[in-house]
């Protein structure tokens, strides 16, 4: 499945973006999917996750209670609300999908087997 993360941009310290990942031409997204990202010099970090069903989501520490992931079937988005932002979360946004059936959600990037292009996220102090 090919994806497509949109909806980065530039935004002050303190203010929100949402992030959506969509399946490409008209391919379910019914599967686990991941967020990331990834600062220069740094190494990809999960960031959230979300399960086919969306019943059980996963949220990394450092952005627990600022950012949160749902789906949108209508739609078909996977999509990440991100509040309360700080320039420490500046980096470039990829969604990811485990296509092969789960009902976990995996926290390294290893573990998904499809990726979208990224989004930049930058936040200004």
């Amino acid at each position: 499945v090919q994806l497509q993360a949109s909806g980065g941009g530039v935004v002050q310290a303190g203010g929100s973006l949402r992030l959506s990942c969509a399946a490409s031409g008209r391919t379910s997204l019914n599967y686990a999917v991941g967020w990331f990202r990834q600062a220069p010099g740094k190494e990809r970090e999960f960031v959230a996750g979300i399960t086919r069903s969306g019943d059980s989501t996963s949220v990394a520490n450092s952005v627990k209670g600022r950012f949160t992931i749902s789906r949108d079937n209508a739609k078909n988005t996977v999509n990440l609300q991100m509040d309360s932002l700080n320039p420490e979360d500046t980096a470039v946004y990829y969604c990811a999908a485990k296509t092969a059936f789960t009902t976990v959600i995996g926290r390294s990037p290893g573990w998904y087997n499809s990726w979208g292009q990224g989004t930049q996220v930058t936040v200004s102090s």
